[in-house]
């Protein structure tokens, strides 16, 4: 067969239902036998919109999305995404084109060394230079990409090879590789540094939302009674309504979740990557006892050298920690820590008064009270992000995503059309002006495939966190305000409805009205 069909052929067995990507000259062979498959191709407005969608494709259903794009500026277009994905640890398979292989090895139109481009930023990549290699080289970019801990991978396809004739067939998907058990030695030690102490914490990271293993976490919390902070990835980890959680690493308005790591006499960390929170804030004396828990070892970093690594599979873990403790009866007093989580609940719940001007963490407590706990918040870059992170409560897992080991702007809109493909639940895609101009033209694109969700669009005319981060330096900032377009009058030319609250009182309604359609929607607010 042609060896794009084979491509093709090969990318139906791992299970793939749609490729998001830009045409281009260089994947004509691959577009056609696209076109004849099974699988959607999905045409978007920015290849940087392509790799968003399969990075948030690859986050909430733990399989590799895909994304196309052809050679030159439509591989160097894929890059953020592709990044943002490994650094968040989502599967991603990234697909691009090349020239024909008799002129890349001279300068020549559009050609760069993409392979090499791509090498700091997956966790594996390939150019595909016979099409005998096709099989192979597909079933090795999916397992790479999807197993512990998962990221990006990255396959160019020249047009001449795209175009040749290969007899190879594809080779067959198989059960995704498992981790290891933990070590019962090990368990034994994690299980005596914590009858030793009288005061644990558990930070709840990416790995703990990514695996299975949430509901073994939730019941070794509820068995020991041990608090939990989440990183930002790690939201919906244990749910925010459990009396153990603490919000996030930054929850409070003073601080309380800070305060209560300060307190804690040992740290165990499930499925956390120092990407996602630089622990030097959170273990500023660096003198901490720290448990790590996690699929691969940790890092090595000063502010991180835990006492102890347990390097398994993580739902195995802590199932295998739980009937320990549950033997030993070892159940920890939560009267030290209740009291800063009643402090970060009143914080979430402020309550403004009719006067008062709209601001994001004001409008997050209605926001949850519209979403059912399955829907999905997808949360652009910006100021809104922190409030987001800190103050959303979140009660499922991979219900809350947020952009945070590379805190990509413009990944949410059109990480909202990943969400509406690949769940059943209502979709938010919360964003700041900043990044919704970034790749809103991928609005188009949702209502092209019949997507109906909710972008929230948080108005203030600026580059909001910089701004912040400047006037807390330098008492002013530069370069950061922006101007922008009637977003009513934007929402009308897609098609789609717009909304803009100007009262509390019509906050709930508006917000009510724009989750319950099945059509997409635009609530714009502007805040303070």
């Amino acid at each position: 067969m042609k060896a794009s069909d084979l491509l093709v052929h090969c990318l139906e067995g791992e299970g793939v239902e749609h490729v998001f990507g830009v045409p281009g000259e260089e994947t004509e062979d691959l577009l056609f036998s696209l076109r004849d498959s099974d699988i959607e191709f999905i045409p978007v407005r920015h290849e940087q919109g392509a790799a968003f969608m399969a990075n948030v494709h690859g986050r909430l259903t733990g399989d590799a999305g895909v994304c196309l794009g052809t050679l030159g500026p439509g591989a160097t277009n894929l890059v953020t995404g592709v990044a943002d994905a490994n650094l968040d640890k989502a599967p991603l398979v990234a697909i691009t084109g090349q020239g024909g292989l008799e002129r890349l090895h001279q300068e020549s139109h559009q050609a760069l060394d993409i392979v090499g481009m791509f090498g700091p930023i997956t966790k594996w990549n390939t150019q595909l230079n016979d099409p005998d290699i096709i099989s192979e080289s597909i079933r090795k970019a999916f397992k790479v990409a999807e197993y512990e801990k998962p990221g990006a991978t990255h396959l160019e396809f020249p047009e001449d090879v795209a175009g040749s004739e290969t007899d190879t067939t594809p080779m067959d998907a198989r059960e995704r590789v498992r981790l290891a058990s933990p070590d019962s030695d090990l368990l034994q030690r994690v299980q005596a540094f914590l009858e030793e102490a009288d005061r644990p914490l558990i930070i709840a990271g990416n790995g703990a939302v990514r695996t299975d293993a949430t509901t073994r976490l939730r019941e070794f919390v509820e068995t020991t009674g041990i608090p939990v902070a989440s990183t930002y990835s790690g939201k919906g980890a244990i749910s925010d309504r459990s009396p153990q959680s603490l919000l996030t690493l930054d929850s409070g308005d003073h601080q309380e979740a800070s305060d209560a790591i300060e307190m804690a006499d040992l740290i165990l960390t499930v499925g956390y990557d120092i990407a996602e929170h630089d622990p030097a804030g959170w273990n500023k004396g660096a003198d901490t006892v720290i448990v790590h828990i996690d699929s691969e070892p940790a890092e090595v970093y000063e502010a991180y050298n835990p006492n102890l690594e347990l390097v398994c599979d993580l739902s195995t873990a802590l199932e295998k920690l739980t009937e320990r403790m549950n033997e030993s009866e070892t159940q920890f007093d939560e009267t030290w820590y209740s009291d800063l989580r009643d402090h970060i609940l009143e914080d979430v719940a402020a309550d403004p008064s009719g006067d008062d001007p709209f601001t994001v963490r004001t409008v997050l407590p209605v926001l949850r009270e519209v979403m059912n706990d399955e829907d999905v918040l997808i949360s652009d870059v910006g100021s809104h992000k922190m409030q987001i992170a800190q103050n959303f409560l979140t009660y499922e897992p991979n219900t809350c995503v947020i952009s945070n080991g590379l805190a990509s702007m413009g990944i949410s809109v059109p990480g909202g059309i990943a969400a509406d493909l690949a769940t059943d639940a209502e979709v938010v895609a919360a964003t700041g002006d900043g990044g919704f101009l970034m790749n809103g033209a991928e609005i188009e694109t949702a209502t092209r495939v019949g997507c109906g969700y909710t972008i929230l669009l948080f108005v203030d005319d600026d580059y909001g966190l910089i701004s912040e981060k400047q006037h807390a330096h330098r008492g002013e900032s530069f370069g950061t305000g922006l101007t922008n377009p009637d977003f009513m009058t934007l929402a009308e030319s897609f098609g789609i409805e717009g909304y803009r609250p100007e009262e509390w009182d019509e906050l709930e309604e508006t917000l009510r009205d724009a989750l319950l359609t099945d059509e997409m929607s635009l609530v714009e607010i502007p805040v303070e």
